[in-house]
């Protein structure tokens, strides 16, 4: 889970740094990029719902692995995009893949046993990027960074607002 949360606060950093010029966004719309950050998390569903099971649902083969690389990002991005207002989908769409975005990139930073990240780039090529290697998933160390920085940059913002 700590793994999720620093998934989760990195866009919150990012976009809520980004809100200070971008008038139209809002904390409803950093919210939105957030929740695109859990996208490449979707596959510990399997936890719950195994492969196997949903195969027998559909009849048809089926595996969540596509869910974490950029190709499942963008195909969940758009049909989360189409569940808002038509006039709000190219925004939403743009949100929720961002989120998506960091999560994959924070993801191809870890370490990996050979040196090389997921093959995270799937459909468009099958190659598996060099990973800096500079994290471990279970670190604490990661997490205790991205409080801290989402906290600092929260308390700036409200700061800010209250000034306003």
């Amino acid at each position: 889970m700590a793994d999720l949360l620093t998934h989760l606060l990195v866009p919150y950093i990012l976009l809520t740094i980004a809100s200070g010029g971008v008038g139209w966004l809002d904390q409803r719309w950093i919210v939105v990029g957030m929740g695109g950050a859990a996208i490449p998390d979707l596959v510990k569903v399997e936890i719950v719902v195994h492969e196997e099971t949903v195969e027998a649902l559909l009849g048809i083969p089926f595996t969540y692995k596509p869910l974490s690389t950029l190709g499942g990002v963008l195909l969940l991005s758009g049909i989360i995009a189409v569940a808002f207002e038509r006039r709000h989908w190219r925004r939403v769409f743009g949100l929720v893949t961002f989120g998506g975005l960091t999560s994959l990139l924070l993801d191809g930073m870890r370490v990996y046993a050979d040196g090389r990240a997921s093959a995270w780039l799937y459909p468009f090529t099958s190659w598996r990027p060099p990973t800096p290697s500079l994290y471990v998933s279970s670190d604490p160390t990661v997490l205790v960074v991205a409080l801290f920085a989402a906290g600092t940059v929260a308390v700036i913002d409200r700061r800010i607002q209250a000034g306003n």
